[in-house]
C-alpha cells in the first residue's frame, strides 16, 4: 500500500503555491521511531515550505528531547485541548505516523476522525485500520523512519535531508532494529544507515543520547525489577515482570523509564518469550518480546487486545494487575509446545 505519487502531489509546493497547514501525530508514549520519524518528516516538510506542527497524544521520554524540532512539539493534555482541537480543524493535511489504529492515539482519535483534512498514514504495523485517504504502509519495513526516508528519496528530495533530519531518521532506524541486531535488520536498513552516516551525523553521540542518558531513579528501579520482580518459568521458556503503580511511584518513575525493561527478561539464558505487565491506573499495559519464529503478536492479539510485530508486540487489559498476570499464566499452556520448540 504505497501511494507515493499521490502523497507527493499533496505535499509538492508549486511556484507561487500556498503553504499548507500540516499536522503530524504518532502513537501514545512515543518511542524513538515515533518521534524520529515525526520530527524528521516535519523538518523535511518545513523545507518544502509548509507550516508544520507535531502533536503527540501523551508526553514522552526525556532522552528523546534532544531531537531537532522537539521544542515545538505539543504533548496533548487537558490544558491544550481547545488549542489542539483548533489545529486539527484548521489542518489541510494530517500525517499519522507509526500506528495502524486510531485507538493508539487516545484523545486525538476523534479529532483525526472528524477532521476534513486529507489523512496520510505512514506505518509498518500489521492490519492498518481504514481511516486514511492515502498510505505508505509496509509491514516488512524495519521502522517508520525507514518509510519516511524512502518517501523523501522517491520524491527526488534526498538533497533536503540535512544533519538534523538525518539524526532523527537514524534514531528511529537504530532503535527499532535493536541497534541493528534484530531480524528486521535488512540490507536496505544498512544501506539507509550508510547514506545517513555519509551525511556526517555523529552516530556515537546519537546512541549515547538515547541509551546512556539514564537517571539515578531509573537505575534504582531497574535494580529493583531485576532483583525482586523478574520471574522465570523454564517449563515455558518464559520470563516476565510485573510492576504496580505503587512501585513506580516509590522509584519516582517518569515516562519512558520502563522502556526496554522487557528485553532484560528476554536476555535470560533459555528464554524465548518475555513480558512486562505495568499498572497504569486506567489499564494494565503489556509489552511482549520473543526470539525466533514464536509470534508474540498472535498471542497479544488473541488474548490481550493487542498487536504489533512477530517478535515485539503490546497488549492491554482493564483487569487488575493480579488478574492480568493470572490470565497470562492461564494461556501459557496453549503455547507451551511452540515455546519449547523455539530456539
Amino acid at each position: 500500500m504505497q501511494d507515493i505519487d499521490a502523497i507527493g502531489a499533496i505535499i509538492g509546493l508549486p511556484p507561487g503555491g500556498a503553504a499548507q497547514n500540516v499536522l503530524i501525530t504518532t502513537h501514545q508514549n512515543p518511542d524513538a521511531d515515533a518521534m524520529g520519524s515525526s520530527l524528521g518528516l516535519a523538518g523535511y516538510l518545513r523545507k518544502k515550505g509548509h507550516l508544520v506542527t507535531v502533536v503527540t497524544p501523551t508526553d514522552y521520554s526525556q532522552n528523546l528531547h534532544w531531537m531537532s524540532g522537539n521544542e515545538n512539539v505539543i504533548a496533548f493534555d487537558e490544558k491544550v485541548r481547545v488549542s489542539v482541537s483548533e489545529l486539527f480543524e484548521q489542518a489541510d493535511v494530517i500525517f499519522c505516523l507509526d500506528f495502524s489504529a486510531l485507538d493508539r492515539i487516545r484523545d486525538l482519535a476523534p479529532m483525526v476522525r472528524l477532521s476534513r483534512a486529507r489523512k496520510i498514514l505512514i506505518d509498518h504495523h500489521l492490519e492498518p485500520e481504514s481511516f486514511a485517504d492515502l498510505a505508505l504502509w509496509d509491514p516488512t519495513a524495519a521502522a517508520t523512519a525507514e518509510l519516511v526516508f524512502q518517501l523523501i528519496v522517491a520524491l527526488g528530495d534526498k538533497h533536503l535531508i540535512d544533519i538534523p533530519i538525518a539524526e532523527c531518521l537514524y534514531s528511529g532506524l537504530m532503535t527499532d532494529t535493536g541497534s541493528f541486531r534484530h531480524p528486521n535488520t535488512t540490507g536496505n536498513v544498512h544501506r539507509m544507515a550508510a547514506e545517513l552516516v555519509d551525511l556526517e551525523i555523529d552516530v556515537s553521540s546519537i546512541h549515547r543520547r538515547i541509551f546512556d542518558n539514564v537517571t539515578l531513579d531509573k537505575f534504582r528501579l531497574l535494580g529493583y525489577v531485576l532483583n525482586e520482580k523478574l520471574k522465570v518459568l523454564p517449563e515455558y521458556k518464559f520470563a516476565y515482570i510485573t510492576l504496580t503503580d505503587a512501585e513506580l511511584k516509590r522509584y519516582r518513575s517518569k515516562t519512558g523509564d520502563t522502556e526496554g525493561m522487557v528485553n532484560y527478561a528476554l536476555a535470560v539464558d533459555g528464554v524465548v518469550m518475555a513480558a512486562i505487565l505495568i499498572d497504569r491506573n486506567d489499564e494494565i499495559r503489556m509489552s511482549f518480546r520473543s526470539i525466533g519464529n514464536f509470534s508474540v503478536r498472535d498471542l497479544a492479539n488473541k488474548h490481550f487486545n493487542g498487536g504489533g510485530h512477530r517478535n515485539a508486540a503490546g497488549g492491554r487489559t482493564k483487569l487488575s494487575l493480579a488478574e492480568t498476570e493470572q490470565k497470562l499464566l492461564t494461556v501459557l499452556p496453549e503455547y507451551q509446545q511452540l515455546l519449547l520448540e523455539t530456539v
